[in-house]
């Protein structure tokens, strides 16, 4: 008899801990800045948006220097002006300004900028790519969760049979 309950024992204490094992979670992370860093297609597309944003800003630093030469020449004529030659001069400085300003807006401005939208653009088959292999590594490494440890923690891969995403959605539509 207590080789019998031994043997229940043994077979209960293997059952449960083999139970647990397959209940466990595998998580995995990757740093997303070291994987763009080493990438030749995410080094070719930074120098590509590099060289662009170089090319803006050069235009606005000529722009900058023409009128910064305006400014100077006005100053130095002013004195000999009449009023209504140096309002002129005054409103073409304003307007240089105006629109050194909107063609920074237009390439550099936050989130609607084009540089904001190259660089979408240019980095979205890459990002593409690379979800593609960390999906790729955690279903081979059978991961049910990647994170990146670069900046924000961002879930990147998830496996599908924890999302309870539209139990949550249903649960908050019948206000339970």
């Amino acid at each position: 008899m207590k080789k019998y309950l031994l043997v229940l024992t043994v077979l209960l204490l293997t059952g449960s801990s083999i139970f647990a094992q397959q209940q466990q979670l595998k998580i995995g992370y990757v740093d997303s800045q070291i994987i763009l860093t080493q990438l030749p297609e995410a080094i070719k597309a930074q120098g590509d948006l590099d060289a662009l944003t170089n090319k803006w800003t050069a235009q606005i630093d000529s722009m900058t220097k023409e009128l910064q030469d305006s400014y100077a020449d006005y100053q130095k004529q002013q004195g000999t002006m009449k009023d209504d030659k140096k309002q002129a001069i005054q409103q073409q400085l304003v307007e240089k300004q105006q629109t050194i300003e909107t063609f920074r807006r237009q390439k550099f401005g936050q989130g609607q900028g084009e540089i904001y939208k190259e660089n979408e653009k240019i980095f979205a088959p890459i990002k593409e790519k690379v979800y593609k292999a960390i999906a790729e590594v955690a279903k081979k490494e059978n991961m049910q969760f990647v994170f990146d440890k670069t900046g924000d923690v961002l879930l990147l891969y998830a496996d599908s049979s924890f999302d309870i995403t539209y139990q949550v959605l249903d649960s908050l539509k019948r206000g339970k």
